[in-house]
């Protein structure tokens, strides 16, 4: 078992490769009475085009796919439901779908072998009927119609849409009506026996955990699999360009939505994607966080009425930044975020606003350390990317000014630039 501790935040996480090739990370968490556990497997929305090992022609799936699986994975040959099993329990079982993983998880303080024999049984046990999947394209036809309600979701979205010309990250993760209604039990149960192989999965522990004792626990509940070789992952070439510089549609909202968003093609090795993330959400931070001159200009004005949303998004296939918030005039808050950038650009960054904003952004990957979800949710996503979580931490004192100055000449391109506004 392999331990990786890191001194500044005095945490530990034990790593531990099974014979069938499923990763099992351990995050212990001393006197804490809440436990949680997440099975994910790496498979997302963007993967619909694949070459599944030991074969060598192609496959293609319609969108949605990975999403469908994570709801009919719950309902069992005996026509329980394991939600309802481990609600039953008093546990709080969840699921997601993102681009690149789908996770099973659930919180207790108490059941929780019961609760875990319950995850692992349903997560390797699929059962797909020609009635059963019917049934569940009207269900996850009105989640797809719920979400085209959401302002918040069609503003995001459209934001993609506007980057990206051929990457599916543009694609909703549901997929479509149409495109849910062309699965059906053959190929849930090829991207299953395709995605789901230990190989391809992890299991993350966080709480008050004997890491030898839980790895024990886990090869008691295995069923027999082998290893399979590497699944080939297809992805279409992404022009560089954006698809187009504005996007908008109309709701039903009082003031207008936008989403500002940055397309990025320069994708780094997992160490330097790290860095470069650090340094660009401190620059996020310091052009338009709630500390920056340029928010305080915008909300003086009536531009803004709260800080708007900043994040950074990456895989292996794509990055891109998001600037989400509300305003009036969408249009003049895109104008005076490029005069910022490019006035920071001629002038360099201010080392007041740079250090105030590094170690605010310190302060909020150290906080992650205190919630075993947001631990556990963290870890296994980075993993999925090639990347340790503890990096971040570590990779922060290497993000100078200097660096953050050449990151953002690189990154914040006028002509990569979209703006998405739902009226």
């Amino acid at each position: 078992m392999q331990t990786i501790e890191n001194s500044r935040v005095k945490e530990k996480l034990y790593i531990e490769k099974l014979e069938n090739g499923l990763t099992v990370m351990i995050f212990p968490k001393q006197g804490i009475q809440k436990k949680f556990v997440m099975w994910s497997t790496n498979y997302g929305s963007i993967d619909n085009l694949f070459v599944i090992p030991g074969e060598n022609e192609q496959t293609k799936v319609p969108d949605g796919v990975a999403h469908f699986l994570e709801h009919k994975l719950f309902e069992q040959e005996s026509g329980v439901n394991s939600l309802d099993t481990l609600t039953a329990l008093g546990v709080n079982p969840n699921a997601y779908t993102t681009t690149d993983h789908t996770a099973y998880l659930f919180e207790c303080t108490d059941n929780f072998y019961e609760a875990l024999d319950e995850l692992m049984d349903y997560v390797q046990h699929p059962y797909f009927t020609d009635e059963n999947v019917e049934k569940e394209k009207g269900i996850i036809g009105q989640e797809i119609m719920m979400y085209d309600d959401y302002p918040e979701w069609i503003v995001y979205i459209n934001a993609l849409k506007a980057m990206y010309k051929d990457t599916p990250i543009n694609i909703d993760i549901t997929g479509t009506i149409e495109t849910v209604n062309k699965i059906d039990k053959d190929i849930l149960y090829k991207c299953y026996n395709t995605f789901y192989n230990p190989s391809n999965m992890v299991m993350f522990f966080a709480g008050e955990f004997n890491p030898e004792e839980i790895i024990e626990e886990v090869k008691k509940r295995l069923i027999k699999k082998e290893q399979q070789g590497e699944i080939k992952r297809i992805y279409p070439e992404e022009q560089k360009e954006i698809v187009q510089e504005k996007i908008e549609a109309n709701m039903d909202i009082s003031i207008p939505m936008f989403v500002i968003g940055i397309k990025e093609d320069n994708i780094e090795k997992p160490e330097e994607m790290v860095k470069k993330h650090i340094a660009i959400e401190i620059l996020l931070n310091t052009i338009i966080g709630k500390s920056s001159k340029l928010y305080k200009q915008l909300y003086d004005e009536g531009l803004l009425q709260e800080e708007p949303s900043l994040e950074y998004e990456f895989s292996k296939v794509y990055s891109y930044l998001l600037i989400t918030g509300a305003s009036n005039n969408p249009e003049k808050v895109k104008e005076t975020l490029l005069e910022e950038i490019n006035n920071i650009k001629q002038n360099g960054i201010n080392e007041e606003d740079f250090n105030r904003s590094k170690k605010m952004i310190y302060g909020l990957y150290a906080k992650e350390y205190n919630n075993i979800e947001d631990i556990s949710k963290m870890f296994v996503a980075d993993y999925f990317k090639g990347i340790n979580s503890f990096d971040y931490i570590e990779n922060y004192v290497q993000v100078t000014k200097e660096y953050a100055e050449k990151i953002l000449n690189q990154v914040f391109d006028e002509e990569k630039i979209v703006l998405s506004i739902v009226r």
